[in-house]
């Protein structure tokens, strides 16, 4: 049995695994409000109200925007994920390598945050396979891979895992053109590929794709077009933010918008990527390839455990808080600054956003700017 056909099996059967899971939900809901329709009617209320929340655009990739799309999720279902298409690492790189597609991983799990139920759909999409030829692929990324086989390119596969999984909004890939993270050291080395652009992160002078003219998607400049908010991050700036904005047409965009376009700092410094930089040079980067800074910035205000400073200053994470005099030089430029308690502990291991609270203050912001528009 070849290695394809072990993909179309896996595909088959978890879609039939997926749809029954669906099914039997439904099944098994519709039942218990027979009565008295009252469940019936909750749920068809929650689904309204979703529908008039606010159009959303989320720019980013990697953990942190597939952490905030599970808390905005429950307050609108008008959400575009725009997610970076440079990833080399892992299960994507290697996909990427053998089969000339483009990386799935971060799709994958934007596509599994904005789901109905993403804790089963977690644990069915994200196994990872430990032995043989699959061996360290990811089942979501191997469906990907047959879905992309079978409908013939990455986009149509990207819609169809929508529609089938039905998720509250849409993940879409930037560009479906295949492109190369580029980048220069201040010292005039150039670093080539996203994993020496992470590595090199905090030496780097000039960052920019190949090739320099790829387009995005019709569906990406569309959803730009009609928000009522903007998001960049939270993510890792130089490999999954940036990449995102180095799309000429999507810095233009967002350049001539007139909607508010907010960063999200990351709550502590990447390790080699942005290690020994504070939120302000995370913001100038923002904006030398914007040619714009954010309307806002949303800043972690909370403490972090101290048991969790040590640990991760141990591989040279630092905690990213903004001082009263960053904050100064931030609204000078016309960056209002937004504080908040934006931090958690997932698993009792792992420093994270706070999906709740940050979705908070960004639905906050955009219905803010939709009832101005509404004057």
């Amino acid at each position: 049995m070849n290695f394809f056909t072990v993909l179309l099996i896996i595909m088959l059967i978890t879609v039939s695994a997926v749809s029954f899971y669906i099914f039997s939900g439904r099944s098994k809901r519709y039942k218990k409000i027979s009565p008295g329709r009252r469940l019936g009617v909750m749920t068809s209320a929650v689904e309204y109200r979703l529908s008039l929340g606010p159009r959303i655009v989320t720019i980013g990739g990697g953990t942190g925007l597939s952490t905030l799309l599970a808390g905005l999720k429950g307050f609108t279902r008008n959400i575009t994920a725009v997610v970076a298409v440079t990833d080399e690492g892992g299960s994507s790189g290697r996909l990427r390598q053998e089969w000339g597609m483009l990386p799935p991983g971060d799709i994958r799990n934007c596509i599994v945050a904005l789901a109905e139920n993403d804790s089963s759909l977690n644990r069915l999409l994200n196994f990872r396979f430990d032995r043989g030829e699959l061996k360290g692929h990811n089942l979501g990324n191997l469906i990907l891979l047959a879905t992309t086989e079978m409908m013939g390119d990455f986009q149509s596969a990207v819609e169809e895992l929508n529609k089938m999984l039905a998720i509250r909004g849409q993940v879409l890939p930037v560009t479906t053109e295949t492109v190369t993270l580029i980048g220069e050291t201040k010292e005039g080395n150039i670093v080539k590929g996203e994993l020496d652009v992470s590595d090199n992160g905090s030496k780097l002078a000039k960052l920019w794709i190949e090739p320099s003219n790829a387009s995005p998607l019709e569906g990406v400049k569309k959803a730009i077009i009609a928000a009522d908010l903007i998001v960049l991050g939270p993510g890792s700036l130089f490999t999954s933010v940036l990449p995102n904005l180095l799309l000429k047409e999507v810095s233009d965009l967002l350049k001539v918008s007139t909607v508010p376009i907010v960063y999200v700092a990351n709550l502590v410094t990447q390790p080699k990527e942005t290690e020994g930089m504070n939120i302000l040079a995370h913001v100038d980067w923002v904006a030398s390839v914007l040619g714009t800074v954010p309307d806002y910035l949303l800043a972690n205000q909370a403490p972090i455990p101290e048991e969790f400073r040590n640990r991760y200053g141990k591989i040279g994470a630092e905690p990213l808080f903004l001082s009263g005099e960053e904050e100064k030089y931030l609204q000078s430029l016309g960056t209002t600054v937004i504080y908040g308690d934006f931090v958690t502990i997932k698993d009792e291991v792992y420093l994270r956003h706070n999906a709740q609270n940050l979705s908070e203050a960004i639905i906050k912001l955009a219905r803010k700017n939709r009832d101005m528009k509404d004057l």
